[in-house]
């Protein structure tokens, strides 16, 4: 009995010990592809009769972009606090902000929610499953969200907010439920569905992506449209200069 128990610790203590270096292995590789992101710096950004503005938090960016007095966020940030004291540099009430629009359900991209307390929640409904413990993430974790008070997208869907139209674009592939958002047929948030290397569209870290194949055909599906004049991704900056 005791060299069955003796057996059983052993095997326990090595599948710990693997697990702490998977874990550590993930963590460094982690951090690795952290320094390489380049977010944008918290700015205003006027494109015509357009304002956008690039929300810094650490190694992520959210942005907002004008409407009619108030603002349309697209996505949340890393940490609410942050969130808070970028807003409060560029003097912009969270309670002005009346849409959140999420491109994934990641931590990276959900903190600060709660702190737009007027703003109607956006996603896709096919990262729904990954929100309530119907689909896991990584490790066998899922996402999760402060909120279960929010609206379903579809692919191809539009929405109207305020003087806006927003174009719902489904891409898969760094979570089951990835989106894009083109804005006036004009700018287009990719949130982690690709980052930019020399100003050109490039596969997002595929360490960090559900399906890699589902994400390169994602990719194809937005090199197809043709109305796009900016593309802003949540971790490596935009194309064009503003």
């Amino acid at each position: 009995m005791k060299t069955i128990i003796k057996s059983l610790l052993i095997a326990l203590g090595i599948i710990l010990l693997l697990m702490v270096l998977f874990a550590g292995g993930y963590w460094m590789k982690m951090q690795s592809e952290v320094k390489l992101m380049a977010p944008l710096e918290t700015k205003e950004r006027v494109f015509g009769s357009d304002t956008i503005y690039s929300i810094r938090d650490s190694f992520v960016n959210m942005f907002l972009v004008k409407s009619l007095g108030m603002y349309i966020a697209i996505d949340a940030g890393n940490d609410k606090k942050n969130i808070e004291a970028e807003l409060e540099k560029l003097k912009i009430n969270p309670e002005k902000v009346v849409a959140i629009f999420l491109t994934h359900s990641d931590g990276d991209h959900v903190a600060a929610i709660t702190l737009f307390k007027n703003a109607q929640l956006f996603f896709s409904r096919d990262e729904e499953p990954l929100t309530d413990g119907r689909v896991h993430r990584f490790f066998g974790f899922g996402n999760s969200l402060p909120t279960k008070v929010y609206t379903l997208l579809d692919d191809n869907q539009s929405v109207p907010v305020g003087n806006h139209s927003i174009l719902c674009i489904a891409t898969p592939g760094h979570t089951i439920g990835s989106m894009c958002y083109l804005v006036n047929g004009t700018f287009l948030f990719v949130g982690d569905a690709l980052s930019l290397k020399n100003g050109k569209a490039a596969e997002f870290n595929r360490d960090f992506t559900d399906s890699p194949e589902k994400m390169r055909a994602s990719m194809k599906k937005l090199a197809t449209l043709k109305e796009p004049q900016y593309i802003f991704t949540a971790h490596y900056g935009m194309t064009g200069k503003k």
